[in-house]
């Protein structure tokens, strides 16, 4: 199966452009994409000093490209995030500095190596910037050279303008409004340079990737190619990628591992198999299979562990995915039995924490009424007291059996934790230092 025929099992496909019929030269792009490999590029605006799962789908879609045999190429948004895309905004974005931007990128850099194979000896992806080539053009020059060959009339249709035009209150800048001839500029650079034939994107990035088309064409006498995906949509209605905490990010210190691993687990019933296609890359059979078992028995989220598993792994490798997973059963009430440490610091994330020192372990030990209030379980000795006689306190997954309890250094586990818990759902995390 080719790639094209990939994306589309996928639902991967929103749009693609057709060749002239004058041009009966030209292979439609399915066809030009069996015939040889093509290099093509995705760019990204670093808006932030992280991407978050919205970003992943075209980027995603540029690693099966190349583990097709195809060339991808990453264009940072150096340049053109300095400007801002309107397109699917409902107001003006706040411009980054120069020196946010690059910080930006630099820290991008080694999530895209995560996604993209910057090292193989075939096809190495290729991470530029578009301010290298951007930056040096002269105002005046950026006019004569690239402005002339667009009309504003041709502008002004397109979608991501004309509904911000038709926003009284909002409007447009000319800045924004110039976006859409940078990121044109992109597509005939890296034609020019590097031999670029496709240029992907999301659904809202159409009327960008046909304009860039079109100069292309002008400038070079070529025929280049566009590529759509679909932007993703929930089921229930709410905006993919966001969470109760905000937007699920790739860097851990930003959504730690364990709740970018959580986001997956607790997708829709409607959307998982959507999912599933989308960001991972499973084989087609497993995948239907996984859809046949899902609408038979969807109470066994197996199709949801699957992807859950697919995606925390490929961003944040097997060890951490199998610590969250790990954590993931312990906070639902699983056994602590094997538990690494690891899998404790993932918890201490994800739980509340006190400090301990060893003296306190040493000894007759810490009494475990005021290890409760501590922890922050207990609001007192007496609820404390109360909490344990009641038979609802466990440590380290044991029943406690007596207020008199004390905790000791036997008490913890790897030397370094103590995990209290009180009910099936309170836990906290005592941590020696």
């Amino acid at each position: 199966m080719n790639i094209f025929e990939d994306l589309q099992f996928r639902g991967l496909v929103a749009d693609f452009t057709s060749v002239p019929e004058s041009r009966a030269d030209l292979l439609p792009l399915p066809d030009r994409l069996a015939a040889k490999p093509i290099t093509l590029y995705c760019g990204f605006d670093p808006t932030a000093d992280s991407l978050h799962v919205g970003h992943i789908v075209p980027l995603l879609a540029l690693r099966r490209f190349q583990l097709a045999g195809h060339h991808p190429i990453a264009v940072a948004g150096g340049a053109t995030g300095s400007i801002g895309d309107p397109s699917g905004k409902s107001a003006e974005r706040q411009l980054l500095t120069q020196d946010q931007i690059k910080a930006n990128v630099e820290a991008v850099r080694p999530q895209l190596a995560k996604l993209l194979d910057f090292d193989s000896p075939e096809n190495p992806a290729r991470l530029m910037d578009n301010a290298d080539w951007i930056g040096p053009i002269s105002y005046l020059d950026f006019l004569r050279d690239v402005g002339k060959h667009f009309t504003v009339n041709q502008m002004v249709a397109k979608e991501s303008v004309r509904a911000r035009m038709e926003d009284r209150d909002v409007g447009i800048s000319y800045t924004e409004f110039s976006y859409m001839l940078l990121q044109s500029y992109d597509y005939f650079h890296l034609a020019q340079v590097a031999g670029c034939e496709l240029q992907i994107g999301g659904s809202d990035q159409w009327g960008n990737i046909t304009t860039g088309i079109d100069l292309v064409r002008k400038k070079l006498g070529r025929h280049a190619y566009g590529l759509t995906m679909p932007l993703i949509t929930k089921s229930d209605g709410t905006k993919f990628g966001k969470s109760e905490g905000g937007a699920i990010w790739l860097d851990p210190k930003k959504t730690s591992i364990y709740k970018f691993y959580q986001f997956w687990i607790n997708s829709d019933d409607r959307d998982v198999v959507k999912y599933l296609k989308f960001f991972t890359f499973l084989p087609h059979d497993e995948i239907r299979a996984l859809e046949a078992e899902h609408e038979a028995n969807p109470g066994a989220r197996k199709a949801h562990q699957a992807l859950a598993r697919s995606i925390t792994t490929l961003i944040h490798g097997e060890q951490a995915t199998n610590d969250a997973v790990r954590a993931s059963e312990i906070l639902f009430g699983g056994s602590l039995e094997g538990i690494s440490a690891s899998t404790l610091q993932t918890l201490s994330e994800e739980v509340p924490n006190a400090a301990l020192t060893g003296d306190q372990l040493g000894g007759e030990g810490l009494p475990l009424v005021e290890a409760l209030v501590l922890s922050g379980l207990s609001q007192s000795k007496g609820q404390a007291r109360k909490d344990v006689e009641g038979g609802g306190v466990y440590v380290n997954g044991d029943r406690a059996t007596a207020p008199t309890d004390r905790l000791t250094v036997d008490s913890t586990l790897h030397g370094q934790y103590v995990l209290l818990r009180k009910g099936k759902r309170n836990y906290a995390l005592l941590s020696v230092d």
